[in-house]
């Protein structure tokens, strides 16, 4: 498995990246066609358009919402675990001042950048991206959605 960095870090799920989405977007696209060039069953076809494109999106929204919500669930209570061990102090009185956004981005940072990259967060109102950047010992999480 490669070293996770800044710049590898996002994750594919294969069976609905490259099987389950290519395979509906070309049913997607034959429905329009039919739509546009078969006169006779336009209507018809239109109507499977509009139900491929709805069925696209609603997988897409919940394979998305189920993992997301627990992951992130799952993501904050180990990075308050975390700070809590490395500082001594509870991170819920950091995030207040946090957006979710910057606390998934903190947990990149590894133990001895934590604190000073959630101060840094805070006061300098970093973007997620911009903390991801800032982290220089890259803490890889392999195990998320």
């Amino acid at each position: 498995m490669a070293q996770q960095s800044y710049k590898n870090h996002i994750r594919w799920y294969p069976p609905h990246h490259f099987i389950f989405y290519p395979l509906m977007m070309a049913l997607f696209v034959f429905t329009v066609y039919q739509a546009i060039y078969d006169e006779p069953d336009r209507l018809l076809w239109g109507f499977l358009s509009a139900i491929t494109a709805v069925i696209i999106w609603v997988a897409f929204m919940l394979r998305q919402h189920y993992a997301l919500t627990l992951q992130n669930r799952i993501v904050i209570g180990e990075l308050r675990y975390r700070y809590f061990v490395v500082t001594g102090q509870r991170l819920e009185s950091l995030e207040e001042k946090l957006t979710e956004g910057q606390l998934f981005a903190l947990r990149f940072a590894p133990d001895e950048e934590l604190a000073a990259l959630a101060q840094k967060a805070i006061s300098e109102n970093l973007s997620s991206d911009a903390i991801k950047k800032s982290i220089k010992n890259w803490k890889a999480d392999h195990r998320r959605v």
